[in-house]
């Protein structure tokens, strides 16, 4: 004899039908998908989906807003790190990474967002994000001398180049997510006229394990010679003996000693700048999450008051037709009664005069 099913609790539903949603919407759409397909899935009836969410509308939302701080929360910890370029090269890893391992979620994510659902759209995703690059290049702009004006359109067109790739990627799948992130950042960092044409992610971005104190600076030996020129190792140079340094060449070492702490010293303001900012912005994801929490509970609230005001209008409704049957029936019995009473009568007068 086969155990009884246990019964699910009120949130292990929820989610199961959250689940069943993100699945359906991913394959057929807003549209395509009914409230009876998702009861039906769930093995459930309709009125179950609407006590939860109110409709095919609110478990849209959910899904949705679900989707919108999974991505958002994976590009901001890529945008952490100190520098720049590795800065691009994980966000882009983080977009595909998200569309490798979460298809369903960034199909339903690039669909049109529905007007009634009341959700964010991809686009407004693709804003938010563009907003944080928008910070960075901000930082990079007046670093390197440039109109910090325009990092918002710069922003727009890294973000823009990313989401586009990603949009791409989700059905070709090929080359893998490590390859077309470092197409894309070699693209956005070198331009067409200087692409690499071998490009490799940084060793810190391909094992995402470790986060850069400072900018890997390439020793200054480590680069080609010019054409025609030799290295300073291809000479025998003379033997010299070893002079005690002049005062000008203490002043020069004290003045690199000085530049060095100097550098030291911005280095470690920008990591205080970046680390205070990466704190802001988880801020305001956790005070994003909670609006949206509190968002969603007063939603249920409201959908439960309805449905309890559906329930007692029901009933209403149900009481008012059994009075009326009630009624109906009371008529016809008295009828019924008015009517033997004169069949009675009428047998009685035939009896009469035969006696």
């Amino acid at each position: 004899m086969s155990e009884p099913r246990r019964r699910m609790s009120g949130k292990e539903r929820r989610e199961q039908l959250i689940q069943i949603s993100r699945t359906l919407f991913a394959e057929k759409g807003f549209d395509g998908t009914s409230v009876e397909e998702i009861a039906a899935t769930a093995n459930v009836s309709k009125p179950v989906v609407y006590e939860h969410f109110g409709g095919k509308e609110g478990v849209y939302a959910v899904v949705i807003d679900r989707e919108m701080q999974k991505l958002l929360i994976m590009v901001t910890e890529a945008l952490s790190a100190s520098h720049s370029l590795i800065k691009l090269e994980r966000a882009a890893l983080a977009l595909l990474a998200y569309v490798e391992e979460n298809s369903e979620g960034f199909r339903i994510l690039v669909r049109d967002s529905h007007a009634a659902s009341g959700t964010g759209t991809f686009a407004s995703l693709i804003n938010d994000i563009a907003s944080q690059v928008e910070d960075v290049m901000v930082d990079e702009f007046v670093e390197r001398g440039y109109d910090p004006k325009l990092a918002p359109m710069y922003a727009q067109m890294l973000v823009g180049m990313v989401a586009l790739t990603g949009q791409w990627w989700l059905d070709v799948r090929r080359p893998s997510r490590e390859e077309v992130a470092a197409h894309l950042v070699n693209l956005a960092w070198n331009g067409l006229t200087g692409l690499d044409p071998s490009p490799r992610l940084t060793a810190s971005s391909r094992g995402l394990g470790q986060r850069l104190a400072q900018a890997p600076q390439r020793p200054a030996d480590a680069g080609p010679h010019p054409p025609g020129s030799r290295s300073a190792g291809s000479r025998s140079p003379v033997p010299q003996p070893p002079s005690p340094p002049t005062e000008k060449e203490l002043r020069e070492q004290e003045k690199a000693r000085e530049r060095a702490q100097k550098e030291q010293e911005k280095l470690r303001e920008r990591e205080q700048r970046e680390a205070e900012k990466l704190a802001r912005e988880q801020e305001k994801v956790r005070l994003r999450e909670q609006r949206e929490l509190e968002k969603a509970r007063e939603r249920e609230q409201k959908e439960q008051q309805r449905l309890l005001r559906e329930q007692e209008r029901a009933r209403e409704r149900e009481m008012k037709e059994l009075e009326k049957v009630m009624l109906r029936e009371a008529r016809a019995a008295e009828r019924e009664a008015v009517k033997r009473a004169k069949l009675v009568g009428e047998e009685r007068e035939k009896l009469e005069p035969s006696e």
